[in-house]
């Protein structure tokens, strides 16, 4: 007993060093586990956002489109439920009863009556409504595929904006040091009588101007990403990929006019003169005759006076619309869906002009972007720089003045802004031509 009751207490001293120990274990996986976990948030917080990416997180997140396509689907339950025949319509009461004296059984036509009654719609009606509402939800895909490439254009420009912003800051904080030891430089050679005020005070006046020009970049840049954050939400504050897409070649433009036919604007307006042709049919259906058949039972309760019972009866009906009156009801909901089609047929066509004109607008600079952008890299932006060598060669050789050389950097800083502006301005041109003319992704 004595060598058993040794034994527990290390026992029990064994299994809570154990508990301890696992549970030390527990907290120290847990740490390792938050750690990693923080550092892959971190990781994929600070790894560049492609385009590409930007556009597949834009069309997966956007509520409009979804919107659009869960409409169509009630079109399509509409369009099934418009072409069924009305429902059966039970009828039940009690027909001749006496109020004044007697019962069930005193009158000869007091009847427990039991009818059904069933409505025939007129002529082709059921079809022209379940045509209507098809051609509604056709219409109101095609919209829902329209409001994805906008979505892209508007993402793809959103992004190309903030690329903008944080190239152009990259620029120019790239010639800052340079402008920083300009003015420290021409700061030590006029305390030492070799340069003048001006010099020294243009050299503090564009390096100030330098710092402006980040501070104005970085407003722009935040802005950018604020719109770009529309699309794509908390991911726009990554910092965007510092390759822009080669988008350099687009097809001819009477390939890109003739795909016009097919964007999902010009369809769902085909979509709804459709709608509107079924409207018309619908329409010229009111003047056919719509039935309406009723079958009716009656029982009654009782004896005639020789003795028998009573017998029951049983009824038949047929009511059908008289259309006679035509003119203040079918004729005018006939003219007003002829109305209504011109005027799918005339929206269509005006859409059908603007797309074109934007079209070839966007064409026209697509293709004067291209060019200004080939006399950048082929000629002003080796002169700017070659210039602003020059320029500081001369001046340090004492053979020009301090002004032409801040003129000369700041046209080459000036030239490398606008040959990136340039380029995002072509590539936003693309992203709408790509809209317009279906070039896919």
């Amino acid at each position: 007993m004595s060598s058993a009751s040794g034994r527990t207490p290390r026992t029990n001293l064994n299994l809570k060093e154990i508990a301890s120990r696992a549970h030390a274990g527990r907290a120290f996986l847990s740490v390792i586990f938050c750690t990693l976990f923080a550092a892959y948030a971190n990781a994929q917080q600070d790894f560049p956002l492609t385009l590409a990416a930007a556009e597949d997180i834009a069309i997966e997140q956007e509520p409009g489109r979804d919107a659009m396509l869960a409409k169509a689907e009630a079109y399509d339950d509409e369009s099934v439920a418009a072409g069924q025949m009305p429902d059966l319509k039970l009828r039940v009461g009690i027909a001749n009863f006496p109020i004044q004296s007697g019962g069930f059984t005193t009158e000869g036509m007091t009847q427990a009556q039991l009818g059904l009654r069933m409505e025939f719609p007129p002529g082709g009606s059921l079809e022209a409504n379940t045509r209507q509402y098809e051609s509604l939800a056709v219409e109101m895909r095609e919209n829902a595929d329209g409001r994805g490439r906008d979505v892209l254009t508007s993402v793809r420009q959103a992004w190309l904006d903030t690329y903008y912003w944080q190239r152009t800051h990259a620029i120019v904080d790239e010639v800052h040091p340079f402008f920083v030891d300009l003015a420290t430089v021409t700061r030590s050679l006029y305390s030492v009588g070799r340069k003048s005020q001006q010099d020294l005070l243009r050299a503090e006046l564009e390096l100030s101007r330098i710092d402006d020009r980040l501070l104005e970049i970085s407003n722009q840049h935040s802005r950018a990403i604020a719109m770009l954050s529309e699309w794509i939400g908390t991911e726009a504050s990554r910092p965007v990929a510092e390759k822009m897409p080669s988008w350099n070649e687009i097809p001819p433009l009477a390939t890109l006019q003739s795909n016009l036919l097919s964007h999902p604007t010009v369809q769902a307006a085909n979509a709804r003169i459709e709608a509107r042709d079924a409207g018309i049919n619908l329409a010229e259906e009111d003047y056919k005759s719509g039935w309406v058949w009723d079958l009716g039972y009656g029982y009654r309760d009782g004896y005639m006076p020789d003795g028998n019972p009573r017998s029951d009866f049983v009824s038949l009906s047929v009511t059908m619309d008289l259309p006679f009156f035509q003119e203040n009801r079918q004729d005018r909901k006939l003219s007003a869906a002829f109305s209504e089609r011109r005027a799918a047929k005339a929206s269509k066509q005006q859409l059908l002009r603007r797309l074109n004109s934007r079209l070839e607008a966007e064409y026209a600079q697509f293709n004067e972007l291209a060019r200004r952008i080939e006399l950048y890299e082929t000629q002003i932006l080796t002169l700017a720089g070659s210039n602003a060598q020059a320029s500081l060669v001369a001046y340090q050789s004492d053979a020009a003045d301090f002004a032409d050389v801040m003129r000369a950097y700041i046209d080459d800083l000036n030239s490398r802004v606008d040959h990136t502006r340039l380029q995002v301005e072509q590539a936003k041109t693309f992203a709408v031509i790509a809209n317009l003319g279906g070039i896919p992704r």
